[in-house]
Protein backbone atom coordinates (compact mmCIF):
# COMPACT_ATOMS: atom_id res chain seq x y z
CA UNK A 1 0.00 0.00 0.00
CA UNK A 2 1.08 3.56 -0.84
CA UNK A 3 1.69 6.19 2.24
CA UNK A 4 2.42 9.68 1.61
CA UNK A 5 5.80 9.17 3.26
CA UNK A 6 6.88 6.33 0.33
CA UNK A 7 7.52 8.32 -2.59
CA UNK A 8 6.09 7.19 -5.88
CA UNK A 9 7.97 5.61 -8.53
CA UNK A 10 5.74 7.91 -11.53
CA UNK A 11 5.50 11.77 -11.97
CA UNK A 12 2.50 13.39 -11.95
CA UNK A 13 1.46 13.87 -15.88
CA UNK A 14 3.19 10.69 -16.95
CA UNK A 15 1.03 8.75 -19.48
CA UNK A 16 0.64 4.80 -21.07
CA UNK A 17 -0.24 2.56 -23.49
CA UNK A 18 -1.36 -0.47 -21.75
CA UNK A 19 -3.64 -3.61 -23.20
CA UNK A 20 -5.20 -4.67 -19.84
CA UNK A 21 -5.56 -8.82 -19.18
CA UNK A 22 -8.45 -8.85 -17.00
CA UNK A 23 -7.95 -12.69 -17.45
CA UNK A 24 -5.04 -12.64 -15.54
CA UNK A 25 -6.22 -11.22 -12.86
CA UNK A 26 -7.97 -14.26 -10.43
CA UNK A 27 -4.01 -15.91 -10.66
CA UNK A 28 -1.64 -12.75 -10.68
CA UNK A 29 -3.70 -10.31 -8.30
CA UNK A 30 -2.50 -11.81 -4.99
CA UNK A 31 0.77 -11.26 -5.87
CA UNK A 32 0.98 -8.58 -7.37
CA UNK A 33 -0.82 -6.36 -4.65
CA UNK A 34 1.89 -7.48 -2.47
CA UNK A 35 5.10 -7.64 -4.65
CA UNK A 36 4.27 -5.13 -7.72
CA UNK A 37 4.53 -0.98 -7.06
CA UNK A 38 2.10 -0.50 -9.68
CA UNK A 39 -0.85 -2.61 -8.67
CA UNK A 40 -0.85 -0.45 -5.52
CA UNK A 41 -1.06 3.08 -8.00
CA UNK A 42 -4.20 1.58 -9.83
CA UNK A 43 -2.52 -0.28 -12.78
CA UNK A 44 -4.50 -3.67 -13.43
CA UNK A 45 -3.04 -6.79 -15.11
CA UNK A 46 -1.27 -5.44 -18.17
CA UNK A 47 0.94 -5.53 -20.72
CA UNK A 48 2.70 -2.47 -21.51
CA UNK A 49 2.84 -1.46 -25.24
CA UNK A 50 4.64 2.23 -24.25
CA UNK A 51 5.99 3.79 -20.95
CA UNK A 52 6.45 6.54 -20.93
CA UNK A 53 4.22 7.75 -23.79
CA UNK A 54 3.91 11.45 -24.10
CA UNK A 55 3.18 14.08 -21.33
CA UNK A 56 -0.19 14.38 -20.61
CA UNK A 57 -0.52 18.14 -21.29
CA UNK A 58 0.51 17.16 -25.07
CA UNK A 59 -2.34 14.67 -25.42
CA UNK A 60 -4.66 16.97 -27.16
CA UNK A 61 -7.15 15.98 -29.69
CA UNK A 62 -5.26 15.21 -32.80
CA UNK A 63 -3.12 12.81 -30.98
CA UNK A 64 -6.13 10.64 -29.59
CA UNK A 65 -7.15 10.31 -33.20
CA UNK A 66 -4.07 9.52 -34.08
CA UNK A 67 -3.71 6.82 -31.51
CA UNK A 68 -7.34 5.70 -32.49
CA UNK A 69 -6.20 5.28 -36.19
CA UNK A 70 -3.38 3.69 -35.16
CA UNK A 71 -4.64 1.23 -33.12
CA UNK A 72 -7.67 0.43 -35.43
CA UNK A 73 -5.40 -0.67 -38.31
CA UNK A 74 -4.14 -3.77 -36.14
CA UNK A 75 -6.32 -6.88 -35.38
CA UNK A 76 -7.36 -8.03 -32.53
CA UNK A 77 -5.95 -10.87 -30.82
CA UNK A 78 -5.88 -14.20 -28.66
CA UNK A 79 -2.67 -13.68 -25.69
CA UNK A 80 -1.45 -17.11 -24.10
CA UNK A 81 0.53 -17.00 -21.02
CA UNK A 82 1.79 -20.33 -20.45
CA UNK A 83 5.08 -19.90 -18.97
CA UNK A 84 6.66 -17.67 -16.18
CA UNK A 85 9.81 -15.22 -17.14
CA UNK A 86 12.36 -13.75 -15.32
CA UNK A 87 13.87 -9.91 -15.51
CA UNK A 88 17.02 -9.28 -12.55
CA UNK A 89 14.20 -9.25 -9.48
CA UNK A 90 11.14 -9.47 -11.61
CA UNK A 91 8.84 -12.18 -12.25
CA UNK A 92 6.59 -11.92 -15.32
CA UNK A 93 4.05 -13.92 -17.41
CA UNK A 94 5.28 -14.08 -20.73
CA UNK A 95 2.58 -13.51 -23.37
CA UNK A 96 2.61 -15.37 -26.49
CA UNK A 97 2.77 -14.07 -29.31
CA UNK A 98 4.94 -11.84 -28.02
CA UNK A 99 5.30 -10.40 -31.98
CA UNK A 100 1.93 -8.75 -32.16
CA UNK A 101 2.27 -6.66 -28.51
CA UNK A 102 5.69 -5.36 -30.00
CA UNK A 103 4.52 -4.37 -33.44
CA UNK A 104 1.99 -2.42 -31.71
CA UNK A 105 5.04 -0.47 -29.49
CA UNK A 106 6.54 -0.62 -32.69
CA UNK A 107 4.03 1.56 -34.43
CA UNK A 108 3.29 3.94 -31.80
CA UNK A 109 7.49 4.47 -31.21
CA UNK A 110 7.52 4.74 -35.20
CA UNK A 111 4.73 7.55 -35.07
CA UNK A 112 6.00 8.87 -31.82
CA UNK A 113 9.76 8.25 -31.93
CA UNK A 114 10.38 10.98 -28.88
CA UNK A 115 8.87 8.16 -26.40
CA UNK A 116 10.83 5.23 -26.63
CA UNK A 117 10.17 2.39 -24.90
CA UNK A 118 10.97 2.67 -20.88
CA UNK A 119 12.98 5.67 -22.22
CA UNK A 120 15.69 4.07 -24.29
CA UNK A 121 17.26 2.19 -21.55
CA UNK A 122 16.67 -1.25 -22.76
CA UNK A 123 17.42 -2.45 -26.35
CA UNK A 124 14.87 -5.04 -27.16
CA UNK A 125 11.18 -4.68 -26.19
CA UNK A 126 10.34 -7.77 -24.42
CA UNK A 127 6.21 -8.07 -23.04
CA UNK A 128 5.33 -9.23 -20.29
CA UNK A 129 2.66 -9.17 -17.51
CA UNK A 130 4.62 -8.35 -14.62
CA UNK A 131 3.39 -10.45 -11.18
CA UNK A 132 6.24 -9.49 -8.72
CA UNK A 133 9.37 -7.89 -7.82
CA UNK A 134 11.16 -8.95 -5.17
CA UNK A 135 14.53 -10.57 -4.38
CA UNK A 136 12.81 -14.66 -3.18
CA UNK A 137 10.41 -15.43 -6.24
CA UNK A 138 11.15 -18.69 -6.63
CA UNK A 139 8.04 -19.80 -4.44
CA UNK A 140 5.23 -17.33 -6.45
CA UNK A 141 6.35 -18.71 -9.59
CA UNK A 142 6.39 -22.24 -8.64
CA UNK A 143 2.26 -21.46 -7.22
CA UNK A 144 1.45 -19.24 -10.11
CA UNK A 145 3.14 -21.59 -13.02
CA UNK A 146 0.82 -24.32 -11.58
CA UNK A 147 -2.27 -22.40 -12.28
CA UNK A 148 -1.27 -21.43 -16.19
CA UNK A 149 -1.96 -21.58 -19.16
CA UNK A 150 -4.16 -18.23 -18.87
CA UNK A 151 -6.00 -17.39 -22.81
CA UNK A 152 -7.04 -13.43 -22.91
CA UNK A 153 -8.02 -11.51 -25.79
CA UNK A 154 -6.28 -8.39 -26.83
CA UNK A 155 -9.15 -6.14 -28.35
CA UNK A 156 -7.92 -2.60 -27.19
CA UNK A 157 -5.43 -0.21 -25.92
CA UNK A 158 -5.81 1.60 -23.20
CA UNK A 159 -4.05 5.08 -22.81
CA UNK A 160 -3.48 5.48 -19.04
CA UNK A 161 -2.68 9.21 -17.02
CA UNK A 162 -1.29 9.33 -13.35
CA UNK A 163 -2.16 12.02 -11.52
CA UNK A 164 0.04 12.15 -8.91
CA UNK A 165 -1.48 9.45 -6.47
CA UNK A 166 -3.30 7.24 -8.97
CA UNK A 167 -3.22 5.58 -12.66
CA UNK A 168 -6.57 6.65 -14.68
CA UNK A 169 -8.36 5.51 -17.61
CA UNK A 170 -8.10 8.27 -19.70
CA UNK A 171 -8.69 6.86 -23.02
CA UNK A 172 -9.33 3.05 -25.13
CA UNK A 173 -8.72 2.66 -28.31
CA UNK A 174 -9.68 -0.57 -30.00
CA UNK A 175 -8.06 -3.01 -32.35
CA UNK A 176 -10.23 -3.96 -35.27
Amino acid sequence: MTTSSTPSPFAAGETSLIVKMPEAEPIVSRWRERFDPSAAYGVPAHVTILYPFLEHARIDGRVVTELRELFAAHPSFEARFGRCGRFPGILYLVPEPERRFIALTEAVVARWPEAPPYRGQFDEVIPHLTVADGDDLDAIEVEIAARLPVVARARSVSLEVFDGERWHQHAVFPLR
